[in-house]
């Protein structure tokens, strides 16, 4: 089984993507990979040859309400993207392609 994970941040509140974003991915406690967002509000790999099951990811976004924003996953086979849109009192995601 191939399982891989991309995410994207995009500041609505400023209508650009999300620079300098940190993001990390954990399976229970253990941080199996971090990033943070390019100028395009990208990270394109967080991680690659991921194991079926259960996942965190956590966002650090650029808003003065949301200090953290995190989701739980549950990843079987396939690539997921999973993008946040946040704005200074809003958020959301979704999986995309």
């Amino acid at each position: 089984m191939s399982i891989s994970l991309s995410t994207h941040v995009l500041d609505t509140g400023a209508g650009r993507p999300a620079e300098d974003v940190r993001v990390e991915l954990y399976r229970g406690e253990r941080c199996l990979g971090s990033g943070q967002t390019g100028s395009d509000g990208r990270i394109p790999e967080l991680a690659a040859s991921l194991d079926p099951g259960a996942y965190r990811l956590v966002f650090h976004p650029p808003s003065p309400f949301f200090r953290r924003v995190e989701l739980e996953l549950e990843l079987e086979e396939g690539h997921y993207h999973v993008p946040l849109l946040v704005s200074p009192y809003g958020c959301t995601s979704y999986r995309g392609s």
